[in-house]
């Protein structure tokens, strides 16, 4: 049986790694020690948590000044709440502004299942791809997050990272660097092609060892860095297979929209595009991503019909 992981520890591990090397490393939250994981950064540096209450403008705007002071904070917040309600904030105080403020949206898409549409977060990629400056990471498993913390405590400039909730297996070996802008080939193939980021890069993995028993090739790429992204790997994408499917746990505009404007713009391709769709409903994670059909079993038929159709 696969062993599945909260990348949320990993997070939090790797963060209080850095803070015991780099005294400017300072955690800011909204009430969210628990759910951050980091009630054990508050134990070992508890004059390097801030906790600003339910308030996320005050805390990204917070964050700001730390880090014009030459602190390097670390916002961790439910992505729904930090996005949505602070993204004045992040545009400008830590964009415009171009603060190292690293800004983690926590249990992303449809983490948090029952408690409904109030705490599903799938417009943060599409919201967060759009602004200038802001690198946008989806780590793919808890290797993967604990080098893009790193990377991100060591960039000089904004950084939002979507740390995911749900239980994910190990995709990548440990000490796994993370690079901006650079895919990462999971599967070769040459008649159709699997993009898919975050949680998703598990079930199309999957999706695509059930197509190769049909004796269809799927190339499977894991698109970590959202912005910026790989252009490159994708128009080879392109060019080389049947057509190219993106899956999110996010509306798809987020990777399926930047997917389909390169596609568009540098070479005219098949696009089919999985994500969530409309306001998800009260359930259980996997009901809900089964129902937006990312899963398996949908992966892999939407690849067949765009086969089929090309």
């Amino acid at each position: 049986m696969t062993t599945l992981h909260d990348c949320r520890d990993a997070f939090s591990s790797t963060l209080i790694d850095i803070a015991a090397h780099d005294d400017r490393i300072v955690a800011v939250v909204n009430d969210s020690v628990g759910s951050s994981k980091l009630g054990d950064f508050a134990q070992r540096f508890p004059e390097r948590l801030i906790n600003v209450g339910i308030a996320e403008q005050a805390m990204v705007g917070v964050a700001a000044g730390l880090a014009a002071g030459g602190r390097i904070p670390f916002v961790s917040a439910a992505s729904c709440f930090l996005t949505a309600r602070a993204m004045e904030q992040i545009k400008i105080d830590v964009a415009y502004s171009d603060h190292h403020v690293v800004l983690c949206g926590q249990s992303p898409g449809v983490a948090y299942g029952e408690l409904g549409p109030t705490h599903h977060s799938p417009e943060d990629l599409a919201w967060m791809r759009t602004i200038p400056g802001l690198t946008v990471v989806v780590p793919t498993d808890p290797a993967e997050t604990a080098a893009a913390v790193r990377w991100a405590a060591a960039h000089d400039g904004p950084v939002f990272l979507r740390i995911s909730r749900m239980g994910v297996p190990d995709i990548h070996p440990p000490g796994t660097a993370f690079v901006p802008g650079v895919a990462t080939q999971l599967r070769a193939g040459d008649d159709v092609a699997i993009v898919a980021i975050g949680t998703a890069v598990a079930p199309s993995l999957e999706a695509a060892r059930t197509l190769a028993d049909e004796g269809i090739a799927a190339r499977v790429l894991s698109m970590a860095s959202l912005s910026p992204i790989d252009r490159g790997a994708i128009v080879r994408a392109a060019r080389e297979t049947g057509g190219i499917v993106t899956v999110e746990e996010a509306y798809a505009s987020g990777l399926g929209g930047s997917v389909a404007e390169i596609v568009s713009e540098e070479c005219p391709a098949r696009v089919r595009r999985i994500g969530l769709d409309g306001f998800a409903p009260t359930g259980s994670t996997p009901w809900l991503l089964e129902r937006s059909g990312i899963e398996p079993a949908a992966i892999a038929d939407s690849a067949r019909q765009l086969i089929g159709g090309r």
